[in-house]
């Protein structure tokens, strides 16, 4: 009776691990059958909106009319950033797909500058058709590519898993079908590299070094990449540490450092290859009980950028957020402060050690500038601000406007309804650049205040 039971006991359990086991297997089955559709949505979008987005280039081109220019070049932008956004969705992260990128966005920053800008006195020129019909003709070789690939995708019925899971194992599929034809188009655009594009729409956002071309100094070992971070981030000794250089695909050449301490609590960071240069830092650990104020935590962070040979540095925001002070400094020529060359701080407010360091802005964008004079006067551009403004302070100051150009203008300060605002005046024409609401402290929520 009891050898029974047991027969029962055992096959209803067998029972119940098989019931569970499919059940597991139709959730993940649910979760890749998702995954893929989501895959395969993006892609079909992508193929579509290259379609389109070449036949509204070449809609441009037969216009003559600029009250019809203005909103077919306001769709071209609306077109390239929902591809960006389709791009986005593909499992492309560990393929090269760099200058495809960079193409959509050279396409949509012209076609936004020029739809916003007043084509009544500024008509395009010449130079802006004959780019405009390059990129007809490009947007047309991208459009066939990605037809190419999608027509292959619908008749071997092709799964977008696989190419994820080939490409995060570094693996080949049975049918690279994908994958060839992604590289295709990679290489096609790389070739548009010489195309002429010089017009200020074009090039004013590829004026940002994102690849550190710039940086000075010699190539460093894993071993100094190391003792670099100890000394960041004020570590004497450590557990545990290991430097790895970063990955194919990457634009620029890095490190990957992790530092554990006799704690073991862990610190992360990227330093660049060439020169040494952290570009970011966080220190893990626990954050204390609130002993030192947030002025004490600024001059920390000032003492801190002093120390690692960041001069000239102005602080012009601070926030906090419970027990951690965060601090953004901007570099400055002359009397001018530079936004472009930004750093940011974070400061443990129990005893005032850097736990977090952020140079990615200020390693792209530090140079020497020849800052012109400003057209305007000082007085001139305060007119030009809501005379409902309480101004508080005022400097000259470089700052990025759109499409990633820098525009030297008169900064003001100022509160309005008890808030403080942050206004840009462009020093040459008066305009209104820029409008920021700065952030008050982080209120901790869940927690009594």
């Amino acid at each position: 009776m009891l050898k029974r039971a047991m027969i029962v006991v055992l096959a209803l359990g067998l029972c119940g691990t098989a019931a569970w086991a499919y059940k597991e297997h139709r959730e993940k089955e649910a979760v890749l059958l998702n995954a893929e559709s989501t895959y395969q949505r993006a892609f079909h979008d992508l193929a579509y909106r290259m379609d389109l987005l070449h036949d509204e280039i070449g809609n441009t081109l037969a216009m003559n009319s600029r009250k019809s220019l203005s909103p077919a070049l306001a769709e071209v932008w609306r077109l390239t950033s929902e591809a960006h956004a389709d791009v986005g969705q593909l499992p492309l992260s560990l393929l090269p797909f760099h200058k495809t990128e960079e193409f959509l966005t050279d396409i949509g920053n012209f076609s936004y500058r020029t739809a916003v800008r007043d084509l009544d006195k500024e008509p395009l020129s010449d130079k802006e058709y004959a780019s405009l019909k390059k990129l007809y003709g490009q947007s047309a070789d991208i459009q066939d590519q990605l037809r190419g690939v999608q027509n292959n995708v619908l008749k071997h019925n092709l799964r977008w898993m696989d190419v994820e899971r080939a490409l995060a194992q570094g693996k080949e599929t049975k049918d690279n079908t994908i994958i060839d034809g992604f590289k295709t188009v990679e290489r096609t655009v790389k070739g548009y590299d010489n195309a002429d594009l010089n017009s200020p729409s074009f090039t004013s956002f590829q004026n940002r070094d994102d690849h550190y071309e710039h940086l000075e100094g010699k190539m460093i070992s894993k071993k100094q990449a190391v003792a670099t971070v100890k000394q960041y981030a004020g570590l004497k000794t450590a557990r545990q540490a290991e430097a790895k250089p970063n990955q194919k695909g990457a634009r620029f050449s890095f490190y990957t450092v992790r530092i554990k301490d006799k704690n073991g609590n862990e610190t992360t960071a990227d330093v660049t290859r060439k020169g040494g240069y952290p570009v970011w830092f966080f220190n893990k650990r626990p954050v204390g009980k609130q002993k030192i104020s947030l002025n004490e935590a600024q001059k920390k962070a000032a003492d801190f950028l002093n120390r690692h040979h960041f001069e000239k540095m102005d602080m012009f925001e601070s926030t906090q957020y419970d027990n951690v002070g965060v601090f953004s400094f901007a570099a400055k020529q002359g009397n001018v402060r530079i936004y472009p060359e930004t750093v940011k701080l974070k400061v443990a407010l129990d005893n005032g050690q850097v736990i977090g360091f952020v140079a990615d802005d200020f390693l792209k964008s530090h140079q020497k500038r020849d800052i012109p004079k400003p057209a305007i006067s000082e007085k001139e551009a305060r007119s030009r601000v809501n005379p409902k403004l309480d101004i508080m302070e005022s400097r000259l100051a470089i700052m990025t406007g759109d499409m990633n150009r820098e525009v030297l203008c008169y900064e003001f300060l100022g509160v309005l309804h008890d808030e403080t605002y942050r206004i840009y005046i462009n020093a040459e024409n008066g305009n209104e650049e820029k409008v920021e609401k700065l952030k008050n402290t982080e209120r901790a929520y869940g927690k009594s205040i």
